[in-house]
């Protein structure tokens, strides 16, 4: 009902099956009722509505009613157009809410079903802290989620311990670092709920000049790290935009217009609120460390998909061990919804192991079979090779140390925002063009956007400055010393995204201008096929790291299924494309199935 739909299947407190709702509608963000993110997760789980002994929504209705009707009545009449476009959809649907989604379950289902005692509703923060602890591989441990705002709460702290959960501290709309985050993201021009991440890869390329004044004018920061907002310089919590003419006054000029050309402004306003936002994450995290004496520390909202704030986090060893729901979004929200009503109101008992989370790599999602695959890509009238699993490894590797581009399906679909192998444009990370062509003919995005590295995690520790897994690409860490390029003083006027230009390590597709990289961990007990691309691709290349970035272009989800997959690669100049055992070549496909994505309006 806002955004990033999903739906998650928990079978006596195993996570069968999650996805979102956009990797089917193609829908990116798709806020719609999940009805194929459920039809996959029944199918899956080989059961229909009536077995389910529950459902339960991530958040209550009444609260986030309650929450816009007081905010309105506290600014009116200021807040009216925004306040009126809201009305029609929450008299309609939201408002009665238990009602329409009985009516839209009971359509999925082939008989009626009595939903009286069956459909619950958790509280939204509750949802995030649930969906960080109970996957967690900690027997207890503290809880921050930090988003934009749920019902009301904006950053919550809880302690979890065994099968109980509790949320000790809440801060209130409108404050929110969230929300501060993305009023920068619309003001530099980007799409709030999407563009954060382009604002966090925009930052190393400016200078934090604005904290100060972000600091003196904006939040005020307490030292346990509670904060609140100087509401005169925004407008989400009475129109309909993020900011207002005094933010803009204070910044010196308007937001910029979209799709424009972006300046140093831009990234030195990224620099400034996002070293703004780490001091107050660290200083969140070691108020949580000093009052709950908790060792171990897990993350959820959307501001825990900030990997750079996160890699500083980790860095500070305010914890022994930190967990991050590689789903901290709202979709995520599924997942920890179903696991605190399992867990909390049912009382079962966790299965914690030390060694592992719950989450299985986060492969959640549809998979497809051999035989599924070569049915789809004959009727697409594909011309593929399948190929037993040494060969394809084996050419797949060759393919990417010669410098080509490759769609790499494989296994079930990942479940939250970044592809780890299964849904993935691999690529050479020793090409210093790498990042730019990637950017430019395939992903059809900004140039100065970093791209990730895959590395086998027996190697990781010898390539980054990390000593611990990272599977869900969710913790920022810098390029070991020795494997960086450094520059002399004759390049030191090389400023802003023109620092594209120079290559900074022996991989400078995956280094980012500050030597920083998004690292991916790939173990072979979650994901074995991409452990073994990563290890034939070192025995030819000597590097055991792959660029790795989401099988999509700007504008669209990450693909599902096998049409989707030859859709993108088609439309993109993506030289190989693999799907399951299939290995399909662009130059054998017929020129009468290729196709302009810029010509469909994809881009966001």
């Amino acid at each position: 009902m806002y955004h990033d739909s999903a739906a998650a299947l928990v079978v006596d407190g195993e996570i069968v099956a999650a996805a979102q709702e956009e990797r089917f509608t193609r829908v990116k963000h798709d806020s719609s009722f999940p009805k194929e993110a459920i039809n996959f997760c029944l199918t899956w789980g080989n059961l229909g509505l009536q077995d389910l002994d529950y459902v339960v929504f991530y958040e209550k209705p009444f609260l986030k009613f309650e929450r816009l009707l007081e905010t309105y009545l506290a600014h009116a009449p200021k807040g009216f157009s925004s306040f009126s476009k809201s009305m029609p959809i929450w008299l309609k649907e939201k408002l009665f809410q238990k009602r329409y989604l009985i009516q839209k379950l009971n359509d999925l289902s082939d008989r009626e079903v009595d939903w009286s005692s069956k459909l619950m509703f958790s509280e939204h923060h509750l949802s995030h802290a649930a969906s960080a602890f109970f996957p967690s591989p900690f027997e207890r441990a503290a809880i921050i989620t930090l988003d934009g705002v749920g019902e009301w709460c904006t950053t919550s702290i809880a302690v979890g311990n065994q099968n109980s959960l509790k949320i000790e501290k809440e801060i209130h709309f409108p404050h929110s670092l969230g929300l501060l985050y993305s009023a920068f993201t619309f003001y530099s021009g980007f799409k709030v709920n999407s563009g954060e991440y382009k604002l966090m890869g925009l930052a190393p390329y400016g200078e934090p000049i604005y904290e100060q004044l972000i600091r003196d004018n904006l939040i005020d920061v307490s030292h346990d790290g509670s904060y609140k907002l100087n509401m005169d310089f925004f407008d989400y919590d009475k129109g309909l935009k993020m900011t207002n003419r005094k933010f803009s006054k204070l910044f010196n000029g308007p937001p910029r217009e979209q799709e424009s050309e972006i300046s140093q402004r831009e990234a030195d306003l990224a620099a400034s609120i996002q070293k703004v936002t780490e001091d107050v994450v660290i200083k969140i995290a070691r108020s949580v460390s000093k009052e709950t004496s908790e060792k171990n520390l897990c993350l959820a909202g959307g501001v825990a998909l900030n990997c750079v704030a996160n890699g500083k986090l980790f860095k500070e060893g305010i914890f022994e061990d930190i967990w991050i729901q590689p789903a901290a979004g709202d979709s995520g929200g599924a997942v920890g919804a179903a696991l605190a009503l399992h867990h909390i109101m049912l009382g079962k008992p966790r299965r914690v192991s030390s060694s592992i989370d719950s989450m299985n790599g986060s492969f959640l999602g549809p998979e497809y079979s051999r035989d599924e695959i070569i049915e789809k890509l004959n009727k697409l009238g594909a011309k593929f090779h399948v190929l037993e699993e040494d060969e394809l490894i084996e050419k797949t590797a060759k393919s990417l140390v010669e410098g080509l581009a490759v769609g790499w399906m494989n296994g079930r679909m990942e479940f939250g925002p970044r592809a780890l192998g299964a849904r993935s444009i691999l690529a050479d990370p020793r090409s210093p063009n790498m990042q730019r062509d990637l950017n430019m003919k395939i992903k059809f995005r900004e140039s100065f956007r970093p791209f990730a590295p895959s590395v086998l995690s027996t190697e990781s520790s010898k390539w980054f400055e990390l000593d611990r897994p990272s599977p869900y690409m969710l913790v920022v860490a810098e390029v070991k010393q020795d494997k960086r390029r450094m520059y002399d003083e004759n390049h030191s006027t090389v400023f802003g995204t023109h620092q594209l230009s120079l290559p900074r390590s022996v991989v400078p597709a995956i280094t980012h201008v500050d030597y920083s990289a998004r690292v991916q961990t790939v173990h072979e007990e979650t994901n074995a096929r991409f452990y073994k691309l990563l290890k034939k691709f070192k025995d030819l290349s000597g590097v055991p790291i792959l660029v790795n970035t989401s099988f999509n272009i700007r504008g669209e989800p990450i693909v599902c299924s096998p049409e989707d997959a030859f859709k993108c690669f088609m439309g993109t100049k993506l030289d190989i494309l693999v799907i399951g055992d299939a290995f399909l070549l662009k130059r054998e496909q017929s020129t009468s199935l290729s196709f302009d994505y810029r010509d469909q309006h994809a881009l966001d």
